[in-house]
């Protein structure tokens, strides 16, 4: 099995954001990754900056994948964004359901991320390839582990070919999560999502949004480095390689960087795991 490594970025605001994002791709994209997947604001905020980010990065002769959200969408604006899509040859999607924005009282048309993925496979076929969220650790709105489980089936079942996951620290969790999904009779690859880490308090802020859990011990051990920057950043390059290197030993499918538009810390992992080898 062919391994996928791939990298996400967040459409920017700003000309200078835009040059930096440029700087960031110019060089994440020297380690050939398999894709750039670019996020989409809740309720189509980011729409246009989602697209102009896509064609810049294939302009650039690299493979790029929109994020798409439902939430707080209609049919007939899902219709029309995969036209789109699809006139500019974009052939990869990252199907979720996204989450409301406040002051927005109506969930939209497509409620979840199930039926985003069936209205995609009904109005265009086979003619994208169609990646879906996982959350090993529990999607934060969730009732239940097992009612997540059940959603995240039901996601797979409606047509997708692959997904991706929210950032973890514990490996064990990504692997329960797997056996789990094997006896649901799920054998669609199931990527990682990495977190690189350089900067304790925005990962914390980050995490308690997401349901992301960050153990304990290393917490503490985080919070000890104060704003030590170098510190923080050289201990959590080696706590993530060993992360990644334990998935790779236990077969995951590949892994998906998110980079916060930043290239550094990414660069430097893939270069520590020798995933251009």
């Amino acid at each position: 099995m062919k391994r996928t490594f791939s990298i996400e970025f967040f459409p920017p605001k700003t000309e200078e954001g835009i040059l930096k994002l440029r700087a960031a791709r110019q060089q994440l994209a020297q380690l050939k990754p398999k894709f750039f997947s670019v996020t989409f604001g809740a309720g189509g905020s980011s729409q246009d900056r989602t697209l102009e980010t896509v064609r810049e990065i294939q302009a650039e002769g690299l493979a790029a994948a929109p994020h798409l959200s439902c939430v707080g969408s209609t049919r007939a604006s899902i219709r029309q964004i995969l036209r789109l899509y699809q006139t500019h040859g974009i052939r990869h999607i990252v199907a979720l359901r996204g989450d409301l924005p406040s002051g927005m009282p109506d969930p939209g048309e497509l409620r979840y991320a199930n039926e985003l993925v069936e209205f995609i496979r009904q109005e265009t076929g086979d003619w994208f390839e169609i990646e879906v969220a996982a959350y090993p650790e529990t999607h934060p709105q969730a009732r239940s582990y097992r009612e997540d489980l059940l959603n995240f089936r039901r996601k797979c079942e409606a047509g997708a070919n692959a997904a991706i996951t929210q950032y973890f620290f514990n490996t064990d969790a990504y692997f329960n999560f797997l056996d789990d999904c094997a006896e649901l009779g799920l054998s669609l690859p199931i990527v990682p999502g990495i977190m690189p880490i350089s900067n304790y308090g925005q990962l914390a802020r980050f995490s308690t949004l997401c349901g992301a859990e960050i153990p304990r011990w290393l917490g503490r051990k985080l919070e000890g480095y104060m704003d030590d920057t170098a510190s923080i950043r050289a201990f959590g390059l080696d706590f993530v390689t060993g992360l990644c290197e334990r998935l790779l030993a236990g077969g995951a499918p590949g892994l998906h960087f998110y980079t916060l538009n930043q290239a550094g810390l990414t660069s430097t992992l893939w270069q520590r795991l020798g995933l251009g080898e």
